[in-house]
């Protein structure tokens, strides 16, 4: 699979340089970063406008009305929450999850978390899976980083290949020595990939539904370190 992966990566990486350390997740072009305060601001500057009551912005998004709400860590933005506004029945919601799962398989902005389909077969009874199984209903993508310094990834991938091997052992790499030199390059790229995730499943409410999708920046997501 990580071969897979890699035919994946690679060519969008190396194609035209690579990105900087500080590549975070966009939502509207707009870093999930900084302050609540600031986010609101850009996002207004969007169009979407504060309600008090509810304490979210409420706009338009991909064609569909939205709330959106604001996650922060340590007063950093960590993560957008967008959720449908009016509630679908069943048959709607998977015509809309699907249509999702197509956009985000067509966007070059974006590649798939797993090889596998995320989409729903017509036969999927969603609401007996949720309420009997437990079963979650979610697609996750990363995006594609930005496009800068075309040295930066090869640095980092050198420092750690040579806490592992000589300079002498990766100029003249055994089959091996490839082996894990490709894995960890791999590893180091999935790693900077999933940094930038974006995701989206379906809720479910007293027998009506809602997409709700998450635009996540895990640099700024907590690990522990209140702990």
């Amino acid at each position: 699979m990580k071969k897979i992966l890699l035919s994946i990566i690679m060519p969008l990486i190396f194609s035209a340089g690579l990105y900087a350390q500080k590549d975070v997740t966009k939502f509207l072009s707009i870093p999930v970063d900084g302050s609540k305060t600031a986010m609101i601001q850009k996002l207004k500057a969007k169009g979407f406008q504060y309600n008090h009551t509810l304490e979210c912005l409420e706009g338009e998004f991909n064609g569909r009305d939205v709330q959106l709400r604001i996650v922060t860590n340590n007063n950093k933005v960590w993560r957008i929450v967008v959720v449908d506004a009016t509630t679908s029945n069943e048959s709607d919601i998977k015509i809309m999850f699907n249509h999702l799962c197509r956009q985000f398989s067509n966007n070059k902005k974006y590649m798939p978390a797993a090889l596998s389909d995320y989409s729903l077969s017509d036969e999927e009874d969603i609401s007996y899976e949720m309420l009997v199984n437990k079963k979650r209903y979610e697609a996750t993508y990363y995006q594609a980083p930005e496009i800068v310094d075309s040295t930066t990834i090869a640095k980092e991938i050198q420092s750690i290949l040579l806490s592992k091997y000589t300079e002498e052992q990766l100029a003249n790499p055994t089959e091996d020595i490839k082996t894990a030199m490709e894995r960890e390059s791999v590893d180091y790229l999935l790693d900077k990939f999933s940094k930038k995730s974006v995701w989206f499943m379906i809720n479910e409410q007293y027998g009506r539904y809602r997409i709700v999708m998450y635009y996540d920046n895990e640099y700024n997501h907590s690990d522990g370190e209140d702990l």
